[in-house]
């Protein structure tokens, strides 16, 4: 059998494996989310469509600078916190 290309075929479900991440389990503002193994915090603001320039984020009830959210990966069992400061008199 032939696969694409004119390699060897290879069945998909051999493959999902390789294809899909591990999952790990956190709670994103009060609520369960599984996320991809090895998210960071700026990857997790991308996932979830946040938008706010100052936006700030908590992880287990310590903030996390803005600086640190492409460094800092989430990890099981993780609480993260959203929180969008509201500006004006």
């Amino acid at each position: 059998m032939v696969g694409f290309c004119g390699g060897p075929a290879v069945r998909w479900s051999t493959m999902l494996p390789l294809m899909i991440p591990p999952q790990i389990e956190i709670t994103l503002n009060g609520l369960k989310e599984r996320v991809p193994e090895g998210t960071t915090i700026a990857g997790l603001i991308e996932m979830s469509g946040e938008e706010d320039k100052h936006l700030v984020v908590e992880r287990n009830n310590r903030f996390i600078h803005s600086q640190a959210y492409h460094t800092t990966l989430i990890s099981e069992g993780d609480r993260i916190e959203f929180i969008n400061p509201d500006f004006g008199g």
